[in-house]
């Protein structure tokens, strides 16, 4: 059995040892399935050692697994690679606001997402919503207190005529999970700490993420244009649950909840916030990430070109 000197990794600061299973991590994260990513790490590998190096740039080998993957799965898997390298030298946190109707599959989204990305941080402003809860008692705050759909029910004060109490009611509840999100997102961005944040209370218009000076804020919209496609996910959802997210009670409210899904498309259109259309999952995942990945370097060129003063003028 032959046996190979460890090879290192050479950079401006330190050396650290090749490893095939962190290459082929790399390699899973631009949608490469796992068995094809170790396969192209090992030819990574492979090929370090038919040149017999014990050292290597970690520019070189970015470049040679770059060229790998594109061999072994295309350019567009190279180009993906490419720009989450760029990403990972962020010097401040990335927030992905992922929103959209119940039941249009942001919480896989972001996990996915939050996995290729490399973030840790995954919160469900439901889990906001249900710790206001534990804050604010049902008198004070009633809206909280309903599922999204059903938030009308906790109107306090009467419902504008020509105005829809399910639009109203959702607007009262979203104001108020909002201002926990903004408060969540605050204290991250203090942290230095990048997080994926998904629920239907992630409405354009109730968050800016202008305003958050010292992170890269992305906010983006998941919907599904086909009622029978989004009425499945209920039943895929109950079984995956074991049913403590029963069928029957979104099935019941299937038309809020299509209302307010065609709401918040519609904030969404007039702010300019991106939809994704969710059809397949990997095709999704694929869609949002690169959505993602191109706003942040496209903000990064902009702030480089912002620090770039102009020629002087003059005679």
């Amino acid at each position: 059995m032959d046996v190979y000197p460890p090879i290192l990794i050479k950079d401006e600061r330190h050396g650290l040892p090749f490893s095939k299973g962190l290459m082929a991590q790399s390699f899973t994260a631009t949608g490469l399935s796992p068995a094809r990513a170790y396969r192209a790490a090992a030819r990574v590998q492979d090929e370090l050692r038919g040149r017999g190096v014990t050292e290597v740039a970690l520019d070189e080998l970015h470049a040679i697994a770059a060229r790998v993957l594109t061999s072994a799965a295309g350019a567009d898997f190279a180009r993906r690679y490419e720009k989450l390298r760029e990403i990972s030298k962020l010097d401040r946190p990335l927030i992905v606001l992922i929103g959209g109707t119940t039941g249009v599959g942001k919480s896989t989204i972001a996990t996915e997402i939050a996995h290729r990305l490399g973030i840790t941080r995954i919160v469900s402003t439901d889990a906001i919503r249900e710790v206001m809860r534990g804050i604010f008692a049902k008198d004070l705050m009633p809206a909280i207190y309903e599922s999204s759909f059903n938030a009308w029910r906790g109107l306090r004060v009467p419902v504008p005529h020509g105005a829809n109490p399910v639009i109203v009611g959702f607007r009262e509840q979203t104001a108020v999970v909002a201002s926990g999100i903004k408060a969540l997102v605050e204290r991250a961005v203090i942290e230095g700490v990048s997080m994926v944040v998904e629920g239907v209370h992630v409405v354009p218009g109730y968050l800016e993420p202008s305003q958050f000076k010292n992170a890269s804020v992305v906010q983006l919209l998941v919907a599904v244009t086909d009622e029978e496609s989004h009425r499945s996910h209920f039943y895929i959802r109950e079984i995956q649950t074991d049913g403590t997210r029963p069928f029957e009670k979104y099935r019941a409210n299937f038309g809020n909840i299509r209302l307010l899904g065609r709401y918040i498309e519609d904030l969404a259109t007039e702010r300019g916030i991106p939809i994704v259309y969710s059809h397949q999952l990997d095709r999704t995942v694929a869609e949002v990430l690169e959505l993602v990945v191109n706003a942040v370097i496209r903000e990064d060129d902009e702030r480089g070109m912002s620090h770039v003063l102009p020629a002087e003028g003059g005679e």
